[in-house]
C-alpha cells in the first residue's frame, strides 16, 4: 500500500473512531443497579453498593475483571470477524460497535473496582481513565481547564488520532475482504484487550490506593478479651 493510501487510510480511521465514540459517550451507559446485581449473582461478591467493594479483597475483583475483559474481547473478536467480509465498507460500522464494546468495557471495570460516574467529574474521570487506556497521559491540568462535553471531545480526538496511527498498517490489510474476515477478528480481540488491560491496571492502581487511605482514616479498634469459662466463673 502506497503513502498515499494510508494517510487516507488513517483519517478515514481517525474519522470514523472520533464519531463512533463520540456516539458512544452519547449512547452507551453501563446500568449500575443491574451491573451490581449481576456480579453479586454471577460471583457471590458479598457487597450491597460498590461502596462496599472495598471490603472485597483484590484478587477477588482482579479475577472478576478478567473474566469481563476476556468476554469483551470475545464479544469483539466476533464482531469483527462478521463486518470484516466487507473489508473497508464495513469500517464505520465496526468501529461504532467496538467503541461500545470498549466503552462498556472501562465502564464495568470503573464500578467494580468502586469507582461510579454519576457527576459530571466522575464522567471526565472515567474518559480520563479511556485516554490512559488508549496510552494517552494528559495530566489533571487538563482535566481541570476543561468542561465535561468539551474535554470528552478532546479526548476523543486525541484517542483516534493516536489510535489512527498505531494501527492504520494493520487496519490496511481489510482492503482485501476475503482476508479482512480473520484480520477485522484479531485486530478487534487485540485492540480490547489491549484497552481493557491498561483500564484495568488504571482502575486496579486507584483502587488499592482509595484502601489506603481508607485504612488510614479509620478508627483505631479496641482489642477484644474473650474469658474462658473457667475464668468467667462458668458462664458462657
Amino acid at each position: 500500500m502506497s503513502s498515499a493510501e494510508k494517510s487516507w487510510l488513517r483519517r478515514r480511521f481517525e474519522k470514523a473512531l472520533t464519531k463512533a465514540l463520540w456516539r458512544a459517550y452519547k449512547t452507551v451507559r453501563v446500568d449500575p443497579d443491574r451491573f451490581l446485581m449481576e456480579i453479586r449473582a454471577g460471583y457471590g461478591l458479598p457487597v450491597t453498593s460498590f461502596g462496599g467493594m472495598y471490603s472485597v479483597e483484590p484478587p477477588v475483583l482482579d479475577s472478576v475483571a478478567e473474566t469481563i475483559i476476556h468476554s469483551a474481547m470475545k464479544m469483539a473478536a466476533a464482531e469483527g470477524a462478521g463486518l470484516g467480509v466487507g473489508g473497508i465498507l464495513t469500517i464505520v460500522p465496526d468501529f461504532s460497535i467496538l467503541a461500545g464494546i470498549t466503552l462498556r468495557t472501562i465502564q464495568k471495570l470503573s464500578l467494580l473496582y468502586g469507582f461510579e460516574y454519576n457527576t459530571d467529574k466522575e464522567v471526565a474521570e472515567l474518559w480520563m481513565a479511556a485516554a490512559s487506556a488508549a496510552g494517552i497521559d494528559l495530566g489533571r491540568e487538563f482535566l481541570e481547564k476543561n468542561v465535561v462535553n468539551r474535554l470528552v471531545l478532546r479526548i476523543i480526538q486525541r484517542i483516534a488520532a493516536k489510535a489512527s496511527t498505531e494501527f492504520v498498517e494493520k487496519w490496511a490489510g481489510r482492503l482485501i475482504p476475503v482476508v479482512s474476515s480473520l484480520i477485522g477478528g484479531a485486530l478487534n480481540y487485540w485492540f480490547v484487550r489491549g484497552w481493557g488491560e491498561r483500564a484495568h491496571a488504571h482502575f486496579r492502581q486507584k483502587h488499592l490506593a482509595m484502601r489506603r487511605k481508607l485504612s488510614a482514616n479509620l478508627p483505631a479498634v479496641p482489642s477484644l478479651t474473650i474469658e474462658s469459662p473457667s475464668s468467667a466463673g462458668g458462664r458462657v
